[in-house]
């Protein structure tokens, strides 16, 4: 039994004339009733009764109407679906990110965005350590990554910036350097114990520019855990500026750099070949974005 059979059927239920059905399937009239014959054969069960002059439904064919219509509207659906899936309407998206993400609004913008285009994809976002983002995305554990640049990316990986931001100084609020509102220069940060966060680009560079190593460091892990940690005193960090409008912590004060300015970016990391359809409509609506440039509110 084929599909055929049944669509074949349901127009000569919904006509009771076998010339009238052929005329609209575009076949026979004979070729018709052959059809209908070999689906009575494998049903075991007459469908019409058929005379010179009129055709009715038996009690079997008014039954078997019923599950008929229910089979193509499911296979029409089914197709309807793979059709959708295809174009990248259905399907699930697996992102991993850093809390610089959350903090400078980007995770939120592109997935509300991406939400409001396809609806009926499902996506979902779970935080990671930074350092096992770009290899999580290569092996397929993660579709796209939100982290803080740079970090090193295989050739099967590509990425695209998505905000820029400046790195500040955090310390507590009853540090010796915690008022005044000029820039700090590295230098004045020898011998500090520095918290690290996850990219710790930014304080290295602190420290190149002041020509010292610092006294003592700490790798709390993220960025919230960073800050508790100078906020009860246990050194400085090199933090990226938007914290400074999003994170108030009690004892903690932020300071501008002085020199060019240290820049950070977060961007989002995907794989170079991806085949997934939903996936690849979130890349295609990330590639079309334009940096977001932050301006952070330090004292300075």
């Amino acid at each position: 039994m084929e599909l055929r059979h049944l669509r074949y059927f349901l127009v000569v239920a919904d006509e009771l004339h076998f010339a009238r059905a052929a005329e609209l399937l575009g076949i026979a009239p004979p070729t018709l009733s052959v059809q209908i014959r070999e689906l009575e054969r494998q049903l075991q069960a007459q469908l019409f009764v058929r005379t010179k002059r009129s055709v009715a439904l038996t009690s079997a064919g008014r039954d078997f109407v019923v599950q008929a219509q229910a089979v193509l509207a499911r296979f029409d659906q089914a197709i309807e679906v793979g059709r959708r899936a295809g174009r990248g309407e259905l399907g699930r998206v697996e992102i991993g990110y850093v809390g610089s993400a959350i903090f400078g609004g980007i995770l939120q913008q592109q997935i509300s965005a991406f939400r409001q285009r396809w609806p009926q994809a499902s996506v979902h976002a779970r935080e990671w350590p930074m350092d096992q983002l770009a290899g999580a995305v290569e092996e397929g554990k993660v579709d796209i990554a939100f982290l803080r640049m740079p970090v090193p990316l295989g050739g099967a990986l590509q990425s695209q910036v998505l905000l820029r931001d400046r790195f500040c100084l955090a310390l507590p609020a009853d540090h010796a350097m915690a008022a005044g509102r000029v820039a700090l220069r590295s230098r004045a940060l020898a011998g500090e114990s520095f918290i690290l966060p996850e990219q710790e680009l930014g304080s290295r560079e602190v420290w190149r520019r002041g020509g010292f190593e610092p006294r003592s460091v700490s790798r709390p892990g993220g960025l919230l855990a960073v800050l508790a940690e100078v906020s009860v005193g246990a050194g400085v960090a090199v933090v990226p500026g938007v914290l400074t409008t999003v994170v108030q912590l009690p004892n903690i004060c932020y300071r501008a750099l002085a020199g060019a300015p240290l820049v950070s970016e977060v961007a989002a990391v995907f794989r170079r070949h991806e085949r997934a359809p939903a996936v690849r409509n979130m890349i295609s609506a990330i590639r079309a974005s334009k940096p977001v440039q932050l301006r952070a509110a330090w004292a300075a």
